[in-house]
């Protein structure tokens, strides 16, 4: 079954905004999309907008592994001197170089493959080594992470040409499990982030470190001498720094102490000037990183999400989308994060995926319904409330009470924008699930994304947030989530960072296919699925001479081109130095229109598409009745 149209905006109609499927209309609130079982009919990406969305999405074309659910097409990046596109492919262990100069028909030319790379301090790099994550300086020198074999040993960055044939310029040795890299902005130096895990049985757990490495001025691999390590003693007892409260240091390891230098885990790096800001997943905070001195000068803990305050979905047994609110703490965890520049003042934006310590020695993972809880909170255990949601056992337990006082769950099922200090200036709460539930066909909404299965992460962590990419369009700053459980991503106006806007959220995911793994054929019709890394391609590198949006899908193994289409009219940043008078600025993306009622998510949503104007009176007549009966039901449903 394929989806035949997408998402349309009937301004004219009682309701601003209606789904137009296979020729039916639906109120987005009641998220009851019918689908086409013509499995010839044309696919098209689920579109939700804001009315006054400066910009879209729309998907060029997609070069696809063939490989199911093995993290096949992870991390992507793109050179604009060369058209090619790098994207990580950890299950072959290697980076796939793909030629995007024409992105309607992406092609795989060769691969950057690690084996045997003699690096600079003699070692080898093996051909069981894997490839985590690659970044790609302006004039083409590309940087590839690459754990090692075992993953508690210390890894490699290997150096290659963009514009050469796959062999390597060498490489330097960094710390253990190196998971992400990045260039600065000047492009003089290599950031990596070593996470550090520990192995399974924790009989060992490395230090988790940031590689600071001096890259030559041109395409060339740089010496071992140029590898500096930003490590986390300085925060253990006896250290020069207090370690922050709030920084979630716990766990345990055979025969030994935890820590801080081995428990904390650098998962992502982004640079704004001579300053690293690392994300600590686990450990909810970000670390401030000087490159100049290769020291970590503070941590800040994240705090958490307030779900009383906040509503999600918190059960998989319900048989219902119940976004409400309930006594729950979400810790934020952020995997990627970005920086941009606002008047002069860096801000850090964040993906709250979430995550928990989960292996084989250690577990902090546990159902409420399996927990000893504090009698405020017994109510609250059943299968359809709290019960079946995972929390962490290393918080909210009280010792003199003998039971969980306070239950903290994993991601803030947002993303959020951090001052340089570590301040809160702006979180989307509960867009993501409010908007998911509004736009996505009935069955889809908190779903896996290896199967089309209702409600099945709500217990867990919901959509899950965990990719970022920050682009500028028409003088407008924009952040670019993606969603790795229901797919999609998420689109919004961060250029005032307090006044932050959702723009668009455009899903590339046929949920007729019921279960991608069963056929090659179904794979390939399934579309995307799990958005793992995403690069903004600038209008001056773009092939289209557009701006363009790069994501990798781990579970589908597709790498898609999108455009990022624009009608706006370019509006220039304030520059905050200058003294002449500002121009009347646009209302910003997702803002109301003068003197329009402002767009609320999860309310209806003005809807783009293809092939709406066909629909358009066939919607007026049925959308009326039967979806404001749906929505009503829903929303009485909820209250409760």
């Amino acid at each position: 079954m394929r989806r035949r149209a997408a998402f349309t905006a009937l301004a004219s109609t009682t309701l601003a905004t209606c789904t137009i499927v296979a020729g039916v209309a639906f109120g987005p609130a009641a998220a009851n999309a019918v689908l086409d079982t013509d499995p010839t009919a044309p696919f098209s990406p689920i579109v939700a907008s804001a009315s006054d969305a400066a910009i879209g999405l729309n998907p060029l074309g997609s070069f696809s592994t063939g490989v199911f659910d093995e993290s096949a097409a992870e991390i992507v990046q793109f050179h604009g001197g060369t058209k090619r596109a790098f994207v990580v492919n950890a299950q072959a262990g290697v980076a796939q170089v793909l030629d995007l100069s024409d992105p309607s028909a992406p092609e795989r030319m060769f691969d950057l493959s690690t084996a045997g790379v003699v690096a600079a301090d003699g070692s080898t790099v093996p051909a069981t080594a894997v490839a985590n994550s690659v970044a790609v300086r302006a004039d083409g020198l590309v940087a590839l992470a690459v754990e090692a074999d075992p993953k508690t040993a210390d890894g490699w960055l290997v150096f290659f040409d963009a514009a050469g044939t796959g062999t390597a310029l060498g490489a330097v040795r960094v710390g253990a499990l190196p998971d992400m890299v990045t260039f600065s902005p000047d492009g003089a130096t290599a950031l990596v982030a070593n996470e550090g895990e520990p192995a399974d049985d924790y009989s060992a757990d490395p230090e988790g470190t940031v590689s600071i490495v001096a890259v030559p001025s041109t395409v060339t691999a740089p010496t071992q001498s140029a590898v500096r390590s930003a490590g986390f003693h300085d925060f253990e007892a006896g250290g020069s720094k207090p370690l922050p409260e709030g920084v979630r240091v716990f766990g345990v390891r055979v025969g030994a102490v935890n820590p801080v230098s081995e428990n904390l885990e650098p998962e992502y790096v982004t640079v704004s000037g001579g300053t690293a800001y690392v994300s600590l997943q686990e450990a909810n905070a970000i670390a401030v990183v000087d490159i100049a001195s290769a020291t970590v000068t503070d941590i800040h803990a994240l705090g958490y999400q307030d779900f009383s305050v906040t509503p999600f979905d918190a059960s998989d047994k319900d048989d219902a989308v119940d976004i409400t609110t309930w006594p729950v703490r979400g810790l934020y965890q952020p995997d990627a994060i970005g920086s941009y520049t606002v008047g002069g003042e860096s801000y850090v934006v964040s993906a709250n995926e979430g995550d928990s310590r989960d292996w084989e020695g250690y577990s902090e993972e546990a159902r409420v319904e399996d927990l000893d809880v504090c009698a405020p909170l017994a109510p609250f255990v059943t299968d359809a409330q709290l019960g079946r949601l995972k929390v962490t056992t290393a918080d909210g337990f009280d010792e003199a009470a003998g039971c969980y006082s306070s239950l903290y769950a994993f991601g803030g099922r947002s993303f959020s924008i951090w001052s340089s200090d570590g301040q809160q200036v702006f979180d989307s709460g509960s867009d993501f699930e409010e908007i998911t539930a509004a736009d996505l066909p009935e069955g889809a909404f908190n779903s896996d994304h290896t199967e089309v299965a209702f409600d099945s992460r709500s217990d867990d962590k919901g959509p899950e947030p965990e990719g970022l990419a920050l682009g500028e369009v028409d003088g407008r700053r924009y952040a670019f989530i993606g969603l790795e459980r229901v797919g999609g991503v998420m689109v919004y106006d961060i250029t005032d960072p307090a006044a932050t806007q959702f723009v668009t959220y455009v899903n590339n995911r046929d949920f007729s296919v019921a279960d991608p793994s069963a056929s090659p054929e179904a794979l390939a019709a399934s579309g995307d699925l799990g958005p793992e890394g995403l690069a903004f391609v600038p209008a001056a590198d773009s092939p289209t001479g557009a701006p363009m949006l790069l994501v990798g899908n781990e579970v589908s193994g597709t790498t898609t081109a999108f455009a990022v289409t624009s009608d706006a009219v370019p509006t220039p940043i304030p520059d905050p130095t200058s003294t002449a008078p500002a121009p009347a600025p646009a209302p910003a993306p997702g803002a109301p229109a003068p003197g329009a009622a402002p767009a609320t998510p999860g309310a209806e949503l003005a809807a783009t598409g293809s092939d709406a104007a066909g629909f358009a009176a066939l919607a007026t007549f049925l959308v009326g009745a039967g979806a404001l009966a749906a929505y009503l039901t829903r929303r009485l449903r909820r209250r409760a």
